[in-house]
């Protein structure tokens, strides 16, 4: 019997560019299984649970995940959550311990979404949602529901991201901000906000509420002033614009927009490393490889992790591979993602 060959099969380029999409990911199936265990049945936890140590514990986990150490992270999350949870028991179900059981969940819902393991995003985001509920901290509800509106939005489900978003943004405004803290965290809803706008094509929305953030802000101390739940300066604001334009389709606005944000103003690895991959994202949608290409590899210098485990942006490295192989930057690019050492 004759066999037919794929389109994939006959092209040596696109055959390479999917091997790519396997290869160089720092976070490996077992680790991201043990995660999976975890949310299943709690290990022990790794210390005595005070909240001194959960704190120290979460602080490591933080540092981890904004220098882009994604294996480490997955590799200490189930000992985080169990040293959460049993802290919270501890502490006889306090609403501050479920703050802080909220917030591990919350970051690990970031990490988890970041490399594409969305089925246990979805889990650590209901939970996170719930503890912060019993918390009663509309700042707590207002970091699930950031958390969420990620899953939500890679479920394909803008719509309800939104309103999420909305609805949270509204329980801190609601506060009346009465101190930097609850103003940072309202800036950081109306980034979030924002940029679900924007992914939902609804492009009045997102320019009026990222114009909003930008305003208030500017009306915000220097963060060494402030300790909010998130930080928020001028830098993100502008990085979240970048993002909110090319979501847009305003490719070269966004380019403009990015090209003037000092790097060093950004507070960690990872956030610079967003930077760079947003503006690959949008040369990407401009039509402009090489740029691209060049925005990718700063990303990978400043943050490998932000290439190699987002599977949106691996995929345009493989795009990149399969349709621009000579173009100036691309070869130095797949090798440097998965791992190859260039000779000098």
């Amino acid at each position: 019997m004759a066999t037919t060959t794929s389109p994939d099969e006959e092209d040596p380029m696109r055959r390479r560019a999917l091997l790519l999409r396997a290869a160089g990911l720092s976070v490996t199936t077992p680790v991201l299984h043990r995660v999976d265990e975890a949310l299943a049945v709690l290990p022990g936890p790794p210390a005595a649970p005070t909240t001194a140590n959960l704190l120290a514990h979460f602080r490591r986990a933080r540092t981890l995940f904004d220098a882009g150490g994604h294996s480490r992270f997955f590799a200490e999350l189930p000992g985080l959550l169990a040293l959460a949870h049993a802290q919270a028991e501890n502490a006889g179900r306090e609403a501050e311990s479920y703050v802080r059981l909220a917030a591990c969940y919350d970051l690990a819902t970031e990490a988890l979404s970041k490399v594409g393991h969305y089925s246990a995003a979805r889990i650590t985001a209901d939970r996170s949602n719930t503890f912060s509920e019993l918390s009663g901290s509309p700042l707590a509800a207002a970091s699930s529901a950031r958390a969420f509106s990620i899953v939500l939005r890679h479920e394909g489900r803008g719509a309800t991201a939104r309103q999420v978003t909305l609805n949270a943004a509204a329980r801190v405004e609601a506060t009346g901000l009465p101190g930097p803290s609850e103003a940072a965290v309202y800036a950081q809803m109306l980034c979030t906000c924002a940029y679900t706008a924007a992914q939902a094509d609804d492009r009045d929305r997102a320019l009026e509420m990222i114009n909003d953030a930008e305003r208030v802000v500017a009306r915000l101390g220097p963060p060494a002033d402030r300790q909010p739940a998130f930080t928020v300066t001028a830098a993100t604001v502008a990085l979240y614009k970048v993002g909110v334009l090319w979501s847009l389709g305003d490719a070269g606005t966004a380019v403009h927009t990015g090209s003037a944000i000092d790097p060093r103003q950004l507070p960690t690895a990872e956030r610079r490393g967003r930077l760079h991959t947003d503006m690959a994202r949008a040369w990407w949608q401009w039509g402009r490889p090489e740029q691209t290409a060049h925005a990718l590899l700063a990303a990978h210098r400043e943050a490998p992790a932000e290439v190699r485990d987002r599977p949106t942006i691996r995929g345009i490295v493989s795009a990149l591979a399969a349709r621009h192989p000579r173009t100036d930057g691309v070869r130095e690019l797949v090798a440097a993602v998965r791992g190859v050492p260039q000779r000098p």
